[in-house]
């Protein structure tokens, strides 16, 4: 335990992928904290401009809810087969390490990324 900084003996017995994939390849590491509490998902499509960069829109969404963000990925592509515009729908994975969002909560921080992605990014969202 002292020589991984891992707090809690209980945390051997866990299966969970965040603590087990800290421990691969026979190296020691230090140990990172990660939340107990459960993720809540939220979803942002639009459609794409011309100068469109993935890594622009992960800036913003840090950028507006900072920590609790846990992970951006893309889920989906659409092409409008008449107007050849093309959309991408991102998932959103917040979490917090003190407690669990209620939908008021995360729905305000929700709504604040959507405008600033619309603001800076010049985005038409959907």
């Amino acid at each position: 335990m002292r020589l991984f900084n891992i707090p809690d003996i209980r945390l051997f017995w866990s299966e969970d992928p965040r603590f087990l994939a800290q421990f691969e390849g026979n190296q020691i590491i230090q140990f990172k904290p990660f939340s107990k509490y459960p993720p809540t998902y939220k979803d942002v499509a639009f459609w794409l401009p011309e100068n469109f960069s993935p890594n622009n829109l992960f800036d913003v969404v840090r950028g507006v809810a900072g920590d609790i963000v846990e992970k951006v990925e893309l889920v989906d592509k659409f092409s409008h087969p008449e107007t050849k515009r093309e959309s991408h729908c991102y998932r959103i994975t917040y979490r917090s390490m003190d407690k669990t969002f209620t939908d008021s909560e995360i729905n305000s921080i929700q709504d604040s990324v959507r405008e600033e992605i619309k603001k800076r990014l010049l985005v038409e969202l959907r």
